[in-house]
């Protein structure tokens, strides 16, 4: 599950939850983006998300953090992540990108999409907002490629947090709350 994660909040692991239910996965891996391509704003310190994304899942043992695109240089390709990964689980391995629907209507133009599709399947999560009719207008070979998750429709942003914190209004119930703890102890995005 890649993202910022800026920061790691609870719509996002509610999906990764559901993502592992649903698909039967024996763990799921975060992976926060250092420089991803797609967003105008890079993500803030990655070794700091790092630290919110160990608080968030510590107490889950199908839940790992893995720092291979923070510490990789230039920008943060799913498709290089995901040759990486398979080469460490081998050719047999089922490997799933789970991200939001909204997403997966942009990934044929990431960086070499083809053989992303290949690489690997992908879990889509439903967005507030979004209709997944959508996805119809992909081609046969990527729709059945996306598996859609039966997550819960949680209206959580990352940026809607830090705007909170700016504006010195509550996140409690918006992200686990030792997560909640060290934004408030560190003076974070504020």
């Amino acid at each position: 599950m890649g993202g910022t994660f800026d920061p790691i909040h609870y719509g996002h692991l509610a999906i990764a939850e559901t993502a592992r239910y649903q698909l039967a996965l024996e763990r799921v891996i975060f992976v926060p983006a250092a420089r991803p391509p797609h967003k105008l704003r890079e993500g803030g310190d990655g070794e700091l998300r790092a630290r919110l994304i160990e608080l968030a899942i510590h107490n889950n043992p199908h839940f790992q953090l893995s720092r291979i695109e923070l510490e990789r240089q230039g920008y943060s390709y799913s498709v290089d992540t995901m040759q990486t990964f398979r080469e460490q689980f081998g050719p047999d391995a089922e490997l799933w990108f789970i991200t939001g629907a909204d997403m997966i209507l942009s990934v044929r133009t990431w960086m070499r999409a083809e053989e992303l599709r290949r690489l690997c399947r992908f879990a889509a999560a439903p967005r507030p907002g979004f209709h997944l009719a959508a996805l119809e207008q992909l081609p046969r070979e990527w729709r059945e490629a996306i598996t859609l998750l039966d997550a819960p429709l949680l209206e959580i942003s990352g940026s809607g947090i830090r705007r909170r914190v700016a504006a010195g209004a509550p996140i409690r119930y918006l992200l686990p709350e030792n997560v909640e703890n060290y934004i408030l102890r560190q003076g974070l995005y504020i």
